[in-house]
């Protein structure tokens, strides 16, 4: 059975806001696709999407980037925090819509430039419907060509100011998550999530809880201890997860670093 760090109602955020989206600050919001959320992060002037959902997502990414940000709205490029399915669904057809630029960590390149696939699941580690599922999940990779590009090495995440990325491994050899010191915001991916994706009566819920990563997807728990230890130790305000509701303040960080701190009897296997 998978555990969890309960986390106090007060610790979501956010309010519904045009397009689907939820408000979480002027410059942000995310939106749910069934069991995944994307970022929208920015204004008019400059703004990014972080992941891409589930294959039929791009019409309604499109919608509420249009809705957010202007008729014609367009990213300067698409982060991705790594390339499962469920991340990069709608991934190669925004990005040729968009042509816009799609930057990625290099270990997670094979798996979107055609060249290798995802090693397969397992379900065993979780009880759960998800993780039962979980051996029907896609695992080819996507060729993204051209539009295909790395992570910067200076540690910058590109094209908009004062967001950084950090390497946090485990669920994926090349997952990231992003950081805005500035106002201590993070975007974890799937480093950690703030629900339980293993069952489908937790994902249906959202009932805020801290978990690790997805069990069935996660090959090496060493790497992803050591990524949640990196993210606590950030000490982050609020946080967007790949999975789960929004948290911030007081109770969420010290969810966080209870996480971090009993991660081998939370949350590993």
């Amino acid at each position: 059975m998978s555990l969890q760090i309960p986390v106090t109602s007060d610790a979501v955020i956010g309010h519904d806001a045009a397009g689907g989206v939820i408000e979480i600050g002027g410059d942000f919001a995310y939106q749910r696709h069934a069991i995944v959320n994307t970022m929208l992060v920015g204004t008019a002037e400059a703004w990014v999407l972080v992941d891409a959902g589930m294959p039929w997502s791009a019409s309604s990414i499109v919608e509420a980037a249009e809705a957010r940000f202007g008729p014609g709205a367009r990213p300067r490029c698409i982060w991705l925090t790594h390339g499962h399915f469920d991340h990069v669904g709608a991934l190669k057809a925004l990005a040729h819509q968009w042509n816009v630029r799609v930057y990625a960590h290099p270990l997670e390149h094979p798996f979107l430039n055609g060249s290798h696939r995802y090693p397969p699941p397992k379900p065993r580690l979780a009880d759960g419907l998800m993780s039962l599922l979980s051996p029907l999940y896609p695992r080819a990779p996507l060729d993204l060509g051209s539009h295909l590009k790395p992570l910067p090495p200076d540690g910058a995440a590109p094209d908009l100011d004062g967001w950084r990325w950090i390497a946090t491994p485990g669920h994926s050899p090349g997952h990231v998550s992003y950081w805005h010191p500035a106002t201590r915001r993070l975007i974890a991916g799937d480093a950690f999530v703030t629900t339980g994706q293993e069952s489908a009566y937790q994902v249906a819920r959202q009932t805020p809880q801290l978990h690790g990563p997805p069990r069935y997807f996660t090959p090496d728990w060493t790497a992803a201890e050591a990524s949640v230890k990196a993210l606590a130790a950030l000490d982050p305000e609020m946080a967007v997860t790949g999975h789960g509701r929004a948290l911030g303040g007081p109770a969420f960080r010290e969810a966080l670093l209870k996480l971090s701190a009993d991660f081998g009897a939370v949350a590993r296997p």
